[in-house]
């Protein structure tokens, strides 16, 4: 029997990213821990990540894409994971980013899907884990760390920002817990 679809959330512990990198190396592949690096910093849709092609990343400190589900134009910047991305380029043996076994085309969603369970799995992550979390997890540190629902808005492609917010897991409790020492 399948399970449903379950809701993913993002990982909110940089102690669990940490956990996630270690165990995609360790116990996955380093193609798994490229790609779960690459969604984490740049928050794009995983279908977007798969269609990668090595030569159009190789080397480029930023890259644009047309987004598959919105069809628009999208600037995706890699200086943060530049050195490791060119790395693990230079060990690739196929024009994918993100190579099946047999290398003539990228792995699918769902090997990714199943790769990004494993490792949370090996991690102890207990919230649900899909492939959606890497560019959760990338809008919810983002905002942590600029306080800009609008950018991230922009960055993430959505029409309105209480998307974004409810996209992130950005709760009321957390709203009610930054205006607890709020004062003029």
């Amino acid at each position: 029997m399948t399970k449903g679809v379950q809701n993913v959330e993002p990982i909110r512990s940089l102690e669990k990213i940490e956990d996630m990198k270690w165990a995609l190396k360790r116990h996955c592949s380093e193609r798994d821990y490229i790609l779960f690096l690459l969604g984490i910093n740049v928050g794009l849709r995983v279908s977007d990540m798969l269609q990668l092609k090595a030569k159009e990343v190789k080397g480029k400190k930023k890259i644009i894409i047309r987004e598959g589900k919105t069809q628009k134009p999208r600037t995706v910047h890699l200086q943060n994971i530049y050195d490791e991305l060119n790395d693990y380029i230079k060990g690739l043996d196929s024009e994918w980013l993100f190579p099946s076994r047999k290398g003539d085309k990228p792995i699918t969603r769902i090997q990714a899907y199943r790769q990004l369970n494993r490792a949370a799995e090996m991690a102890d992550i207990e919230e649900g884990i899909g492939t959606h979390t890497m560019r959760k997890t990338f809008g919810y540190w983002y905002y942590k760390q600029t306080k800009d629902i609008a950018k991230l808005q922009e960055i993430l492609n959505h029409s309105h920002p209480n998307i974004t917010k409810r996209y992130i897991g950005i709760t009321a409790e957390e709203i009610e817990d930054s205006l607890a020492g709020f004062k003029l």
